[in-house]
Order: C-alpha cells, then sequence, then structure tokens
C-alpha cells in the first residue's frame, strides 16, 4: 500500500500514517527474512492507538470539515453493500430521466424490510462526474419521493443517507424545478405513514440534504458536518475571500456536536479511530445496530402517532423570542 498517496490523506493524519507505515514495513521486512517482531510490532501498534486518540479527540471544525469530504470516506453504495443482507437498486423518476447522483431501493436490514435511499459520491473524477459529486437533479428527488411512496404502500420504513454538498444549482436543474422538487419532498415526508430514519454520512449540505432528512429520527456521524451553505460559500459571501473557510466553519457551528446541542439531531453516532475511511465495515455495522434499535422502537407506533410526533419534532427545533410592539 501507498501511505502517503497524494490526495488520500489529510495533513493532520501524515503522523499516524507515519507510525502506520512502519508498521508496515517492519512485517514486510520481518517476513522476508523469517524474524519474529511480534513484540516491536505491537509496541508501534499501541503507540499509533494513542496517538489517534489523542489526534482526532482534539479536532477543529474545519478539521471535521475535511474528513466529511475524505476522498476515502465510504459511499452510500458501500454501506449498503456491508449492512444490507439484500438490496435490489430501483432507478428513474418515471418523468424525465435516472439521475446517478442518488441511489435507492429495497433492501433487508438483517432480516428487516426496508426501502434505503442515499446521496451517491464517486471514488475518482470519473465516477464523480457520473454521480455529479453527489449533487442531484430535480429528478434525483423525485426519483427519491417515488421510492418513499412505494415505500409507503408496502409499508416499509425508509432509511437515507445524506451525503451531499447540496441540490445541483445548475441552469437546467432550476429550469426543471428543483426548489419545487425539494419543497415537495419537505411536504411528502412530513406526512409519510411508516418509520423514516435519516443518517448524515458525510456533507450536509443545504436544502439538498434537507430533501432526505426529515425523519422520524436523524443521526450524525461523528465527523460529518450539516450546515446551511459550505464554509467556502459563507466565507465567500461575508468576507469576499474563500481563503477564510476555515475561520467560517468555526463559527458556523456545522459539526455533529453543534447539531446534537442545538437540538437538530437526535444522537452522534461514533466513528472507528481515525474516522469512517479506515474501517467501512465497522461504521457500516454501527449504523445498522443504531437503525434496527430505534426501528424496534418505533414499530409501536401507528401512522397518526408517527407523523404527529414528526411534526412535533420539527416545530420545535429552534430558539425564538417574541417582543411586543412599542
Amino acid at each position: 500500500m501507498d501511505w502517503k498517496k497524494k490526495g488520500v490523506w489529510l495533513d493532520f493524519e501524515m503522523p499516524l500514517v507515519e507510525l502506520e507505515e512502519q508498521i508496515h514495513a517492519l512485517q514486510e521486512s520481518a517476513s522476508m527474512r523469517g524474524m519474529d517482531v511480534a513484540e516491536e510490532v505491537q509496541k508501534l501498534r499501541d503507540k499509533a492507538s494513542k496517538l489517534g486518540k489523542e489526534i482526532f479527540s482534539r479536532l477543529e471544525p474545519w478539521q471535521r470539515v475535511q474528513l466529511a469530504r475524505h476522498p476515502r470516506r465510504p459511499t452510500a453504495l458501500d454501506y449498503i453493500q456491508n449492512m444490507c443482507s439484500e438490496f435490489t437498486e430501483l432507478h428513474g423518476d418515471r418523468m424525465f430521466r435516472e439521475d446517478e447522483a442518488i441511489v435507492g431501493g429495497m433492501a433487508k436490514l438483517g432480516e428487516r424490510p426496508v426501502m434505503i435511499i442515499g446521496h451517491q459520491k464517486g471514488r475518482d473524477t470519473k465516477s464523480n462526474i457520473r454521480r455529479n459529486f453527489g449533487m442531484a437533479h430535480p429528478e434525483g428527488y423525485r426519483k427519491a419521493l417515488r421510492l418513499m411512496e412505494m415505500a409507503a404502500r408496502f409499508q416499509r420504513p425508509v432509511v437515507t443517507l445524506i451525503d451531499t454538498p447540496g441540490a445541483y444549482p445548475g441552469v437546467g436543474a432550476e429550469e426543471r424545478g428543483q426548489a419545487e422538487a425539494i419543497a415537495r419532498n419537505l411536504r411528502e415526508m412530513a406526512s409519510l405513514p411508516v418509520p423514516i430514519l435519516c443518517v448524515v454520512t458525510g456533507e450536509g449540505g443545504s436544502g439538498g440534504a434537507l430533501a432526505l432528512g426529515v425523519g422520524d429520527r436523524i443521526f450524525m456521524l461523528e465527523n460529518s458536518i450539516y450546515s446551511v451553505i459550505s464554509p467556502e460559500g459563507c466565507a465567500a459571501i461575508l468576507w469576499r475571500d474563500p481563503a477564510k473557510s476555515k475561520e467560517a466553519a468555526k463559527n458556523m457551528k456545522l459539526t455533529a456536536a453543534d447539531a446534537l446541542q442545538f437540538g437538530a439531531i437526535d444522537a452522534i453516532l461514533p466513528e472507528p479511530v481515525g474516522g469512517a475511511h479506515r474501517d467501512h465495515k465497522a461504521m457500516a455495522l454501527e449504523i445498522r445496530v443504531t437503525l434496527l434499535d430505534h426501528l424496534a422502537r418505533l414499530d409501536g407506533l401507528d401512522a397518526d402517532e408517527l407523523r404527529d410526533q414528526r411534526m412535533r419534532k420539527f416545530l420545535n427545533m429552534g430558539v425564538f423570542e417574541e417582543t411586543g410592539r412599542k
């Protein structure tokens, strides 16, 4: 493995990567020479474990933004592959075309049938262009809504995996009703008669995230973000200087801890030390266990109770103050 492959590791990860490189080199050398280096390897692993906990326990908001966008971070299809025993992908919005920035279909979490829908990013330039970097057009959100309505007909819970910089802002998308498609999803998800569980796995960007984000339970991965605009966009508007993105991230309160404090989400799912990209299977298992647990808790509620609780959940978000007129 090329531990230092350009574009794969972030600057603050490098001390840990260098230790892992030492472990890898020592094991290869020992294997070639027939040496027993188990004790030395264990010492290095203990050192790496301690260093990893130190680095990732004191991350700044901008560093979490970088982790949320990490090129090796699991995508929706990675999670589906690792946590679903069955998955049948469904395509198209039946109105315009297939949008590959959103994937979805019938699945089983263990033995639990669900409809699972998520934003899908690529892993390299070619696949990112194919997936439009996870930024959906109106037909993507209409496909998602079609699948949710199908889930309601078959009485299957809906699971959404959110990871997008935002809805695609192109001229064609606006001409085909981008805002209307997002607004319709918000309205219809609020009244869907089956449980909806939402997980922000990477970037939760603006309306593009909200279009899959109205749920009975909302979770965020430890190093994911949720915000109305990107730090770069915020910096460009406030300071007319995208270089101030780091400062913007600090002030935007976009981390999972911030969202939990504000009551915008229900829980934070811990990631493996170093981030979800270091162990896709472990992260998928954490998500699956959480989803099955909360689905079991919602099983006793009928459609009216689900809708009522969901509506009250969102109406209670935020803080406001009323003042009388002078």
